[in-house]
């Protein structure tokens, strides 16, 4: 294969696209791009047509944007220094090429001249929703600058795309970089065996120990660093993670400290280029909030009706832990606080998260949500056979799920890799998905969903299939034993599922309008409300069963799952306010600010929104991807969790009046908003569907911070 990067084929064949052919196909398509975008803008202003405009200019850049996107996926799931070197030898030059479409004075003109024509002006549906959202992209992005603050625009884009890219580098290698080897067990007390087996592993994977002179490895990867943090009886070990945390993108030659300021910096110089007093301003205005002002008036106003629950959740965990030491009650240190509230839990409510684990194996709980999945929204999804090929060619088959029609295997980019195939009730393949779970060095922390090819409706009246992906970092299977997860651990393979049935099922005919290219405080509404399911005992009565024995969740613990819910339900609330706060302050606030301390004025930010320590913790906005590893990502907009929390807290009360395992409502979920992508706006899609605007009572009424009224 020439090209393979370009390749337009639904099998991905992995093994061959490497280091080595990134910076030649990429160059190629940005050529290929390029041309096709000067044969837009050269169409006589008297010619132009829907097809040979918008239509086109949608064609242009998808060769591009499949290979880019499978060296961005890459660098995300095996990341390696000769991968960096090509991707970073790339960035500019695309960084560049995308920042330059909208810039395009001729292509803007034509685009214009377009949209003034008969034909322009009786467009409905999808296709007036394409030029609208079209026009406007050009717009926020700066077509109509003068030419001057195009080029300094067109610098701006570049250099926020290195800086940010440099932030998430340092993220994940100041991760990997840090180990702790522990060579005593009496240390280990406290810690689930389950834990001590995983760090046991991780050790023999480095070389470290014998079995009959173990050694356990600790890392900061959140299945090694959580339960050290909840479980350890032994201080000084806590501290020692903990401390190991805080210096993530913190010190050199990681310190992430500059380059915080200086995206910053970047991100308010863009937007008072294009003509907004802030770059909070400028991401919002065509997001469901509008307004940086809004988004903190939302923010402040939740943090409002919770800060009393907050203060009372604060002062109980203070007074738990002064009665079960018999000292005086004081503040706590950071690294006393999950392990001190993990003991609140069991005492209050006599619930070991532990005793969760043996009913969560992972493939219990996938094949689980594929039935629960597959009976509300009337699909049926089904794993294919795959194979791994390694960098000297030598081939590994896995035999495990259906052949396709076709027969033809689906190639993964590790051996832990799943692929599958997701098919509409009447056996049209609407799309396939790959799985990666589990952590690796090599590959970036937390969990996410990623889309790689984009279907949907055909001209013809038949369906493209769409890719997407999902991954985790969740605990792998130790000694030859299924992989157990904690009831957390199941939120997030549901949440990321959420988004991706968001893609797959996206049925706008428009590829840009589709799936989960919509407004970014209405993304986590498909993935977040998947969650709720995780609590429905008709749901788990798929899935939580018992790992050995298959047993299904005992009923005595499941009520006490049930009462622990909404456990310091304020003091997470508060946590994920405190995230969006601060996100919002930086990109409201930097002229004020800059040249200040960046902990301090965090610190100011945050008044109200923390607990009390005794001693401060460093911020974690040096080690904060969402917001800094990409030129936007989530920056401005970290706020939308809560916001997405809102809506889904309200859309899941008509699951729960109609039945949480009802077709029917599944049908009009999946019909109404999953299937839309941004073909109409957010605010009438969760209208159609619940018949009213959201009730942000239904959030806190799920949370138990309001009683709920009949």
């Amino acid at each position: 294969m020439k090209h393979p990067f370009l390749a337009d084929t639904f099998i991905i064949p992995w093994h061959l696209l490497t280091p080595a052919r990134i910076q030649p196909d990429i160059e190629l398509a940005l050529e290929r791009a390029q041309q096709k975008l000067d044969a837009i803008a050269d169409t006589p202003l008297d010619a132009v047509t829907f097809d040979n405009t918008l239509l086109a200019l949608e064609e242009a850049t998808e060769e591009l944007t499949r290979g880019w996107g499978s060296v961005g996926h890459l660098d995300s799931v095996s990341n390696s220094p000769a991968l960096r070197e090509a991707y970073n030898a790339m960035l500019p030059k695309v960084s560049e090429f995308t920042t330059r479409i909208s810039l395009n004075d001729k292509l803007w003109q034509v685009l214009k001249a377009f949209a003034e024509t008969a034909e322009a002006k009786a467009l409905t549906g999808t296709r007036k929703r394409l030029l609208e959202e079209t026009l406007e992209d050009f717009k926020g992005s700066g077509a109509d600058l003068l030419p001057e603050k195009k080029k300094l625009l067109e610098g701006i884009n570049a250099e926020l795309s290195r800086l940010t890219q440099k932030y998430g580098e340092n993220v994940l290698d100041s991760t990997n970089a840090w180990e702790l080897l522990i060579e005593d067990e009496s240390r280990l007390a406290g810690l689930p065996q389950s834990a001590k087996d995983a760090a046991r592993e991780s050790a023999k994977a480095k070389g470290h120990g014998t079995d009959e002179k173990p050694v356990w490895r600790f890392t900061q990867h959140m299945p090694s660093l959580l339960p050290v943090m909840k479980y350890a009886d032994d201080e000084a070990l806590r501290k020692q993670v903990w401390e190991g945390s805080t210096g993530i993108g913190q010190q050199a030659p990681h310190d992430n400290t500059d380059l915080v300021w200086k995206i910053l910096e970047k991100r308010q110089e863009k937007a008072e280029l294009l003509g907004k007093a802030n770059f909070a301003d400028l991401v919002l205005e065509r997001r469901m909030a509008k307004t940086g002002a809004a988004a903190l008036a939302f923010t402040d106003d939740l943090h409002e009706r919770i800060k009393d629950a907050f203060a009372a959740e604060v002062a109980e965990l203070e007074t738990f832990k002064a009665e079960q030491t018999g000292t005086p009650r004081d503040h706590l240190q950071p690294w006393e606080v999950a392990y001190w509230s993990e003991k609140l839990r069991k005492h209050r409510y006599a619930l070991d998260e532990e005793e969760l684990r043996p009913y969560f194996p992972i493939h219990r709980v996938v094949e689980g949500m594929y039935t629960l999945v597959e009976r509300i929204f009337g699909v049926k999804i089904v794993q294919r056979p795959t194979r791994f090929v390694d960098e000297a060619g030598a081939e590994q088959r896995f035999d495990e799920g259906t052949p396709s029609p076709d027969h033809v295997v689906a190639e993964v980019w590790h051996p832990d890799v799943k692929f599958y195939d997701l098919l509409d009730a009447d056996g049209t393949h609407l799309g396939s998905f790959y799985a990666d779970w589990y952590p690796r060095e090599s590959k970036r922390g937390g969990a996410w969903m990623n889309y790689l090819r984009t279907g949907g409706p055909r001209p013809d009246g038949s369906t493209a299939p769409h890719i997407g992906l999902m991954c985790g970092n969740l605990n792998p299977p130790v000694g030859g034993k299924p992989a157990l997860m904690n009831h957390r651990d199941v939120e997030t393979i549901f949440h990321e599922f959420g988004h991706l049935l968001h893609h797959l099922l996206g049925k706008v005919e428009i590829k840009s309008l589709n799936g989960v290219n919509v407004a970014w405080d209405f993304v986590e509404l498909p993935s977040q409300i998947m969650e709720n399911w995780c609590w429905e005992k008709e749901a788990l009565d798929l899935f939580a069963k018992h790992v050995d024995t298959g047993e299904p969740l005992p009923a005595a613990l499941l009520d006490k799952m049930l009462a622990a819910r909404n456990f310091e339900q304020a003091t997470m609330t508060m946590r994920q306010l405190s995230f969006g706060k601060m996100d919002l302050d930086l990109h409201t606030g930097i002229k004020d600010h800059a040249g200040r301390d960046l902990d301090a004025w965090v610190d100011e930010s945050l008044e109200g929104y923390r607990a009390p320590l005794k001693t401060k913790a460093p911020g974690i906005v040096r080690r904060f991807t969402h917001l800094f590893s990409d030129p936007t990502g989530y920056a401005a907009g970290y706020y939308s969790y809560k916001w997405a929390e809102v809506l889904d807290a309200d859309a899941f009360t008509r699951f729960k009046a109609e039945g949480v395992l009802n077709p029917a409502t599944g049908k009009d979920f999946r019909e109404k908003i999953l299937q839309k992508g941004n073909s109409e706006p957010p605010e009438k899609l969760f209208r159609d569907f619940m018949g009213r605007d959201p009730d942000l009572n239904s959030l806190l009424i799920r949370a138990g911070l309001r009683l709920e009224q009949h």
